[in-house]
């Protein structure tokens, strides 16, 4: 296994100071600040060949020098007896992340709704591109969600933002990636499959 991966990292741009910040995080794509706490938030791509279930996308608060079990752990102390040699003493450590995005979703982009013009429903919380399964039957993902937060912290179930990239075959007509506020608060996905930027905007 390659050294100091599946890390959040804190670089000073000035000097080129760098250290992990977090680590045992799979494959962290999507970063946030959330306004309210001022707390740094993303999104993990989780492991795969669990089963269809098995194991949940998710975003969570990353905590300073927390480790999230990688590759030992998943979802805080759930062994992965797969891993050889075992580290119990790091799977004592694994914190749970806050929020599950649904088993193979591959939930990579993140934006925080600060500053969003689109209704009212949607001021408060994260927008999160979910590149959908490869793997899974049913598929999974293949859309663009909206997790509300109340009080710096996710208070509801997930809201369909941006959707209709499957066909009733189960084809893609796109894939959602990566998620962004423009400057005048619309939304922009982009979308690997498709090949395009879409622009999400309030109807008026």
């Amino acid at each position: 296994m390659e050294a100091e991966r599946a890390s959040i990292w804190e670089v000073d741009i000035t000097s080129g100071a760098h250290r992990i910040f977090a680590s045992g995080l799979r494959n962290p794509n999507g970063l946030a600040w959330e306004p309210d706490s001022g707390a740094l938030w993303t999104t993990v791509n989780e492991r795969d060949e669990l089963g269809s279930d098995l194991v949940p996308d998710y975003m969570t608060a990353v905590k300073d020098g927390a480790f999230y079990g990688w590759p030992y752990s998943y979802y805080g102390q759930h062994v992965d007896e797969r891993v050889t040699p075992q580290r119990p003493d790091l799977v004592a450590r694994a914190i749970a992340p806050d929020y599950a995005l649904g088993p193979h979703t591959a939930s990579l982009g993140l934006a925080s709704a600060a500053g969003t013009t689109l209704p009212d429903s949607f001021a408060h919380g994260m927008f999160v591109g979910q590149h959908g399964s490869w793997n899974r039957r049913p598929h999974s993902g293949y859309k663009v969600i909206f997790v509300p937060f109340t009080a710096g912290k996710p208070s509801g179930p997930p809201v369909d933002v941006l959707t209709g990239f499957l066909s009733a075959e189960g084809n893609a007509y796109g894939r959602p990636v990566g998620v962004a506020l423009d400057k005048q608060g619309a939304l922009l996905v982009a979308d690997d499959v498709g090949n395009v930027v879409w622009r999400v905007t309030a109807q008026h």
